[in-house]
């Protein structure tokens, strides 16, 4: 077998990536990582279980019909992404929800009239209630159980073998088995047990899908911020719209106020505020002017400008965080390698054990029903309902107490990793703080002058115009009437009061003393400076201490500049980095990785994506970008940090019940088995083992209702 070449050695060959719907269960990564290998021109493959897309580096000559070729030769379907980065529609909790619901309606009507057949039914009205069950029993294995059949197909026809295999002969061969007792009168059908089967193993696959499904949007919420396009200056001076894939390095655009980038460039001609919040988190806008370097996805605040474009399309900055964002998620994949390696060789056992079983008793004389009925016995009894069940009921009720706390999980196994931090890195401005300027210098505006900065600040949505509205509104000022109010892009919001001019505006530069400030003006009096502060969330102190209690060491990565983070750093009484692009925070996580530490991500900037992607763990205030929100395992709401210490709780919690329910269902399988395989157990009462087994799990996961206490 090829050996998958590493990252670096394939960079240079092209990639394709597919959508691959199939992907369903932990086998299938290895069964595809490794199968792919063997095909003619394909150098590596990598799973992305999350969305269910492969990524496939090959040598050029090797076509997209190849690739296909090579997923159907394994039993996939594939259909080859238009673009690298586009979002990958699935269906399959839907899918899943119908099917469990449909499996659920047919097991109850099922139970209620074998219920009758238990209480000594006999003759034609036995006969009766078996042919009832059966026509409700055939379409419900039809239609539900075809998640496990078309995975089980896939596999047989291509001479391989997965966990649906065993689930679908079990599934049939009840079926089958029940349907000729119904034929011949006999005493017994066990349409029951097979649609009961059904609904407990579709009921944990879905549950698991739905956790899946939180963690999908990261990387198409990030491109919400890329540009449609720009208006590039021709040589003859004219203009024309281009859309953002069909601009070329060297074109000139021309980028007006309020609109944002659609490439990297260096200013050619003007003088600007940009916000570059998205790669740097930095909360004032930064003044740009020629010769300076702007990057798709940031905003132009105040006035046109020239751009030469340096990078477009997929080599932009914005482009690159996307790209580090779905490479450092793919390793979330790993999780599941656990469960695959117990996969390879759960199918072959189970086929075995009831085969042997099923010759041991036809050797001992039983005959072939009997023997056929222990059989299938084994293969209901052995079914990995409350495995299955093990992790995402624990999950699903830990996750159902964290939101009543206001915390939204999105990714199950979120909970498995939080529970292993040991560092934690936070970014500064809205994370350990608001990420809401308030004013802290009131007084200086005089009481006569606060009515009518009220009213302006009223006509404003920029955060300060809102910090000085609430602030003013505290005090109970009343508001005047203004005319003829007017808010320029970038500068401030300015109207007339009985002729006079009052505005509210940016300060003149060298005026202000704080980072965050503006000025109030009514007519030709000298402004006024007001400042504010982003302050801390008021408990951030508190969480820190708590987290250093449970081994949790913290520290400030922050884009923002020094003198903005030290003070924070020293309030806090933790270290700092300053001044990082989202590639620096990778590299940290990277290198405390090696160190061996699991790191929990705290942020929320456009630019702390890839890195809440590629952390370990990753947590994400509700006033996060998209992208942040996204790209974190889970988002809290509200203004304290408490959330970040009682999501770690929970989680070491839940890892505590999920052991335990390990060990219910490996317990289950240890006095289960050798009584279905010594004939003490029929076909209904391996499928009601087998429930109860998975309703042991569940009741105990159920104990971590309270977790988030």
């Amino acid at each position: 077998m090829n050996a998958p070449a590493t990252r670096s050695s394939v960079t240079a060959l092209p990639e394709t990536v597919f959508a691959v719907p199939g992907i369903r269960c932990a086998g299938c990564i290895s069964k595809l990582e490794h199968g792919l290998l063997q095909s003619p021109g394909i150098v590596a493959a990598r799973v992305n279980f999350t969305a269910k897309r492969v990524a496939i580096s090959h040598v050029p000559e090797t076509r997209i019909p190849d690739l296909q070729r090579a997923f159907a030769a394994l039993g996939f379907e594939s259909q080859p992404l238009s673009e690298e980065l586009t979002k990958m529609n699935d269906n399959s909790s839907h899918e899943l929800l119908k099917a469990v619901a449909v499996a659920g309606f047919a097991m109850m009507n099922i139970m209620l009239l074998s219920v009758s057949v238990w209480s000594g039914a006999e003759g034609g009205t036995k006969d009766l209630f078996h042919w009832l069950s059966a026509l409700i029993a055939l379409p419900t294995v039809a239609y539900s159980g075809r998640p496990f059949f078309r995975s089980a197909w896939g596999a047989l026809k291509n001479r391989r073998t997965n966990m649906d295999v065993p689930i679908s002969i079990g599934v049939v061969l009840a079926t089958a088995l029940s349907l000729f007792e119904t034929f011949v009168g006999g005493a017994h059908a066990y349409f029951d047990g097979a649609v009961m089967l059904l609904f407990f193993l579709l009921t944990g696959r879905w549950l698991d899908s739905v956790m899946r499904d939180r963690a999908r949007d990261g990387v198409t919420a990030l491109l919400k911020h890329k540009a449609a396009g720009a208006l590039v200056l021709a040589g003859d001076g004219s203009s024309n719209w281009i859309d953002t894939d069909a601009l070329k390095i060297g074109m000139v655009m021309l980028v007006a106020a309020g609109e944002r980038m659609a490439a990297d460039g260096v200013i050619l001609n003007g003088r600007t505020h940009f916000d570059l919040s998205l790669l740097t988190g930095e909360s004032n806008p930064v003044l740009v002017s020629a010769g300076d370097m702007v990057h798709a996805g940031t905003l132009n605040i105040d006035a046109p400008v020239e751009v030469r474009i340096t990078a477009a399309g997929a080599a932009t900055v914005l482009a690159d965080i996307a790209r580090l964002m779905e490479d450092a998620g793919q390793s979330k994949s790993r999780y599941i390698r656990i469960a695959d390696r117990a996969a390879r060789y759960y199918a072959p056992a189970v086929h075995t054990l009831a085969l042997l079983s099923f010759g041991g008793w036809m050797l001992a004389g039983a005959g072939w029903h009997q023997s056929l009925l222990i059989a299938v016995a084994v293969l209901i009894i052995t079914c990995p309902c409350a495995l299955g069940l093990a992790i995402p009921a624990a999950q699903i009720v830990s996750a159902g107490a964290l939101m009543k706390k206001g915390i939204l999980v999105k990714d199950g196994s979120a909970l498995e990793r939080l529970a292993e931090v040991d560092r934690a890195l936070f970014d500064k401005t809205g994370t350990l703080t608001l990420g809401r300027p308030e004013l802290v210098n009131l007084a200086v505006l005089p009481i006569a002058d606060r009515p009518l900065a009220l009213a302006l600040s009223r006509g404003s949505r920029h955060p300060l115009s809102q910090a000085i509205r609430r602030a003013l509104e505290a005090e109970g000022v009343v508001a005047p009437q203004l005319h003829h109010i007017q808010e320029i892009a970038g500068q401030g919001i300015e109207a007339l009061h009985h002729s006079e001019r009052v505005c509210l505006q940016r300060p003149d530069m060298g005026t202000a003393g704080a980072s965050l400030a503006a000025q109030f003006r009514r007519g030709d009096t000298p402004p006024i400076i007001l400042t504010f502060e982003d302050g801390l969330r008021p408990d951030a102190s508190t969480v820190l201490k708590d987290l250093q209690t449970a081994g949790i060491e913290s520290s400030i990565v922050s884009g923002d500049r020094t003198d903005a983070v030290k003070p924070v750093a020293a309030m806090l009484g933790i270290t700092a980095q300053t001044c990082m692009q989202p590639q620096d925070k990778l590299d940290m996580i990277a290198r405390l990785t090696a160190a061996g530490h699991r790191v929990l991500m705290v942020g929320d900037g456009l630019n702390d994506g890839p890195a809440l992607a590629a952390g370990h763990a990753s947590l994400a205030p509700a006033s996060a970008s998209d992208a942040g929100q996204s790209a974190a395992d889970a988002v809290f709401l509200g203004d304290g940090l408490a959330p970040v210490a009682i999501a770690i709780r929970a989680a070491r919690k839940t890892q505590a019940i999920v052991r335990q329910n390990f060990a219910l269902a490996i317990g289950y399988n240890v006095i289960a088995v050798p009584l279905a395989v010594m004939g003490l157990v029929t076909p209904l009462i391996a499928a009601l083992a087998m429930s109860g087994s998975s309703i042991i799990v569940v009741a105990n996961a159920l104990r971590l209702k309270s977790a988030a206490q």
